[in-house]
């Protein structure tokens, strides 16, 4: 559904500017991009006295975000002709996600942020999103005001995880190979990609891995972002699974055009179905993910995991995964009983 149409930008007086909010085009992509790396390369260089050669270790986040939910992406242009800001936003289902949210560093405290925040604020509306989540940097009081103003609280920590996977051959499997060999050897249990299932199955699978994240929360639903992992082959899902159960499942991406940085393997969405929910699943699957990890030849895995769903979060610890950076996760919305701390979910709401 459509968001409220195009309309003119306003002053902190709120008086009609140049600066117009409008929906994303293709041939913005580009330029949305540098807008991006830009702005946060300048917010890091404030914060830590030295500029970052990629803002984000070579992650992108526009253009399969947009090919995934183009009435979600809004940007700022100046005279009809310069893009100054831009706002992404994606549906899992009834979870909302926004972000990023950039706006060049000569057009900040000119209420451009706050215009594109209500142009997605009013696309999760018209959805009838229930909850609206986004993260932002919790050392960062400019941050925490702008998403305070519309109603945004702050929540737990979302740590972003890595661990330097040791350099050891391994031998490659066959292309769209439906399995990899677990490497944690647990009876019966075997992991293989949601690319290999013929064609007729992926929307049967679908349906299946929306029972897992309806009982994380209710309404969430990662079908989109699966498929667009899948058809753009950013990466790919991995199903856990033992005999004809399934037990849980991880969506990835890879280095390339994706949101996984240079070197590295980066999962997006992990869950261990809540009627599973042992440990050793998800031991199982981390393993399963390092070696996948290796036989690419990536040199790190990145789990970002919310703090909140603790049991996941110390496995993580356990395991010897690292904390790269926090963000704290910032919503509004109904639903407060989604956050079990014994769920075994691994979640980035970037």
């Amino acid at each position: 559904m459509r968001a409220t149409v195009d309309r003119a930008g306003l002053d902190s007086q709120g008086r009609a500017s140049k600066v117009q909010i409008r929906r994303v085009k293709k041939g913005d992509l580009s330029r949305i991009r540098d807008v991006i790396e830009q702005t946060f390369a300048d917010f890091l260089e404030r914060q830590l006295g030295t500029r970052p050669r990629q803002a984000f270790g070579g992650a992108q986040y526009v253009h399969h975000r947009w090919l995934m939910e183009p009435w979600g992406c809004f940007v700022a242009e100046e005279d009809n002709a310069k893009i100054v800001g831009t706002a992404l936003a994606v549906n899992w289902g009834s979870v909302g996600l926004m972000g990023p949210v950039a706006v060049l560093t000569n057009y900040q405290n000119q209420t451009i942020g706050q215009q594109l925040i209500r142009a997605v604020e009013e696309f999760f509306e018209e959805n009838k999103v229930a909850l609206h989540g986004t993260v932002t940097y919790p050392t960062s009081p400019k941050h925490l005001l702008l998403y305070h103003r519309f109603g945004y609280r702050p929540k737990d920590l979302t740590a972003v995880m890595t661990r330097v996977l040791d350099r050891m051959p391994a031998p490659r499997p066959a292309v769209n190979a439906p399995a990899l060999k677990p490497p944690l050897r647990q009876p019966g249990v075997t992991v293989r990609k949601f690319s290999s299932l013929e064609e007729a199955k992926k929307k049967a699978t679908l349906q299946r891995l929306h029972r897992i994240t309806n009982a994380v929360c209710r309404g969430l639903d990662l079908a989109k972002e699966i498929e667009i992992v899948d058809g753009l082959a950013l990466g790919d899902t991995l199903l856990l699974e033992r005999g004809k159960d399934l037990l849980g499942f991880a969506v990835y991406h890879a280095p390339g055009v994706s949101e996984a940085p240079a070197g590295a393997l980066y999962v997006k969405y992990l869950a261990i179905d809540p009627q599973q929910k042992k440990v050793e699943h998800l031991e199982h699957f981390v393993g399963a993910l390092e070696e996948l990890a290796q036989e690419a030849g990536l040199a790190r895995v990145i789990l970002p995991v919310y703090t909140k769903y603790h049991a996941a979060y110390s496995t993580l610890v356990r395991l010897g995964y690292q904390i790269e950076f926090t963000m704290v996760r910032m919503q509004r919305g109904k639903q407060e009983d989604y956050e079990d701390p014994t769920h075994l979910v691994l979640d980035d709401w970037r």
